[in-house]
């Protein structure tokens, strides 16, 4: 027997939950099999903030000297 498909109201709030709380946009496609885009616009609707893109190659840029 199948779970019922979750409404996406319900989608939207676990994605954000999820993303709130420290899950990258990777890790949320790789849980829900949905793409990359979806996920991102997704959690756009749900009115979520989204980080800065991270990583140790992805540091800020220091204010020039004056």
């Amino acid at each position: 027997m199948r779970k019922p498909k979750k409404t996406r109201d319900q989608l939207l709030h676990e994605l954000r939950n999820a993303y709130e709380g420290g899950a990258s946009i990777r890790n949320l496609v790789a849980t829900t099999g949905r793409s990359y885009g979806s996920v991102h616009s997704m959690l756009l609707e749900s009115g979520t903030t989204l980080r800065g893109r991270g990583g140790p190659n992805h540091r800020r840029r220091e204010a020039a000297p004056a």
